[in-house]
């Protein structure tokens, strides 16, 4: 406990005797043995809605769990997005952290599905919903919940606030008595921001992380855990305590749940979103890459690597005991702001015309000086490499490319569910009102889906099948071990040339980001273990081709 009083010191000064006592007392309610197993070559992670696949006659977790155990069996790992009692976004505006949706189902189906599968938890507690009786207590003066979310002087000087949204950062609301207070809300008016200069509320979400563990949890996705700490004349974003209560929630964690794994979610630049790894041993074990979306995107387009490889050459971990979180699409957009600094205003202008082009549309922020500027394209990822032109040939082959890309890069690879199947944009959504990140989350038939993945005519069951013949195959190579060594091979702005190692073991991924043929040369002859064919060291790629190479 020694490490927790110092950081419980830092954040609230010398005050923490209770706290020391509260959580000890978590340690005594929620302690339970579990094994401990590190990640491997063999976990792949599928990020969906609880209810992205639908059946009429069945709770939509135990068609994603007949879903998991039969067409998605090849993953080790599920993400499943928030699936508690919510308002709005989708799940984002929590009214019960402890509660399943009744719409999806409920903890049996969880844990049912937890026992095939490492199931990652989403804690979404950066805020809660405005409808939640965490917000209506404290409105209502209630003694239990006053003081457990952010209410702020309207008058104090709030202009550094870096802002995700174009929406208000107050809103005000009424309390019991009539008074009107105003409530931090940086993300919506029906999400209000948690107070952690509370030290009860830091209680009750420990309170909310330990529960998660009990329920099988074996990652927890911390939700736009940035913006936790705010100080008036500050950004507000990545303040040194927000630090100081991730690293306290990890050391809690793992003095009760060990195989528990936390993972941060910072939609921001690259260098901002590292920051979270800490030491590489007392924050996030894993840190969303953020980068890898929107560049990959722009580099496909473009058919020009460059950029993406001076990138991956910078990419540095502090410790063996962290990697990456990587990713190419999600519930979310894909997010602009982590390519500050690597791509111009033009050369992001390309990812957003082609998002475009394919009905997807774009989402704003507000800058410092008040002006809104691009945030996040809202785009399926297969329609979004589609390009200006819309080719769908092409974009058929850059998806399998760049999912490729993905199952080679060191870290944990995670596989959103429209990307495994090939869905496009979902323009009726949108069109009907939804809002523009519902471009990305159409809801399937599963027994249309299951047809549509026999057909092999079919652009959804070429795209589910290429993705799911590299996840097998990558679960056979040591060499892809989220947290083995690996270099970048300077290539023209064509190719992309990554290298894997593990002891014993060496694997040349090579890439062709063109729509021409290239030759290419390596030491020696070697075998694609994708295809299984021989490959002499002189070889050509054609266009959009990958290679996973062994000596």
């Amino acid at each position: 406990m020694t490490e927790i009083k110092s950081i419980l010191k830092q954040i609230y000064g010398d005050e923490n005797v209770d706290l020391l006592s509260a959580i000890d007392q978590l340690k005594h309610q929620y302690k339970t043995p579990r094994s401990v197993s590190a990640l491997s070559e063999r976990d792949v992670c599928l990020i969906t809605y609880g209810n992205s696949i639908i059946d009429p006659e069945q709770r939509p977790l135990a068609v994603m769990q007949e879903f998991l155990s039969t067409t998605a069996q090849a993953f080790s790992t599920v993400h499943i997005l928030p699936f508690y009692p919510y308002t709005s976004d989708d799940g984002f505006s929590v009214i019960d952290y402890k509660k399943v949706n009744p719409g999806l189902g409920d903890w049996a189906d969880i844990e049912k599905i937890g026992e095939n599968k490492n199931v990652m938890f989403d804690a979404v507690i950066n805020h809660i919903s405005a409808s939640s009786a965490w917000v209506n207590g404290h409105l209502e003066d209630d003694p239990a919940y006053v003081g457990f979310v952010l209410a702020e002087d309207l008058k104090k000087d709030w202009s550094r606030v870096v802002r995700p949204r174009t929406s208000p950062l107050l809103h005000e609301f009424k309390k019991a008595s009539g008074q009107q207070v105003a409530l931090w809300t940086t993300f919506s008016s029906d999400q209000v921001d948690l107070n952690y200069r509370n030290p009860k509320l830091l209680i009750a979400i420990l309170d909310v992380l330990c529960y998660y563990g009990s329920k099988g949890a074996r990652l927890i996705r911390l939700d736009a855990i940035g913006f936790m700490w705010k100080e008036e004349g500050s950004s507000c974003i990545h303040l040194s305590k927000t630090h100081l209560l991730i690293q306290l929630m990890r050391r809690v964690l793992e003095g009760i749940f060990p195989e528990i794994k936390l993972v941060t979610e910072t939609n921001v630049p690259h260098i901002e979103n590292i920051s979270y790894f800490g030491n590489g041993n007392n924050e996030a074990h894993m840190v969303y890459n953020f980068t890898l979306p929107p560049l990959m995107a722009f580099s496909l387009l473009t058919q020009d690597s460059s950029k993406f490889q001076k990138w991956a050459m910078s990419l540095e971990l502090p410790s063996n005991q962290v990697c990456f979180f990587n990713f190419l699409a999600s519930h979310d957009g894909v997010g602009l702001r982590p390519i500050q600094g690597i791509l111009d205003t033009n050369e992001v202008l390309e990812v957003v015309d082609s998002a475009k082009a394919n009905g997807g549309t774009i989402s704003y922020k507000t800058d410092p000086d008040r002006t809104a500027s691009p945030y996040e394209v809202n785009c399926n990822y297969f329609d979004l490499l589609k390009g200006k032109k819309r080719d769908q040939t092409l974009g058929v082959k850059k998806m399998l490319l760049a999912h490729a890309v993905l199952l080679s890069m060191p870290g944990l690879p995670a596989i959103y569910i429209h990307s495994l199947l090939g869905s496009v944009n979902d323009l009726e959504a949108v069109q009907n009102g939804a809002p523009n990140r519902s471009i990305n989350r159409e809801k399937i038939d599963f027994r249309t889906l299951k047809e549509e993945l026999k057909d092999p005519n079919s652009i959804r069951s070429f795209i589910y099948k290429g993705i799911c013949q590299m996840v097998e195959i990558r679960s056979a190579i040591g060499a892809f071990d989220p947290v083995s060594k690996f270099s970048i091979v300077e290539t023209s702005k064509s190719l992309f040339h990554l290298k894997r190692f593990s002891s014993g073991e060496e694997v040349d991924c090579v890439f062709n980001f063109s729509e021409s043929n290239h030759t290419y040369e390596l030491t020696k002859d070697s075998m694609d273990l994708i295809t299984g064919e021989k490959i002499s060291k002189r070889f050509e790629l054609k266009p959009f081709a990958y290679l996973w190479l062994k000596i």
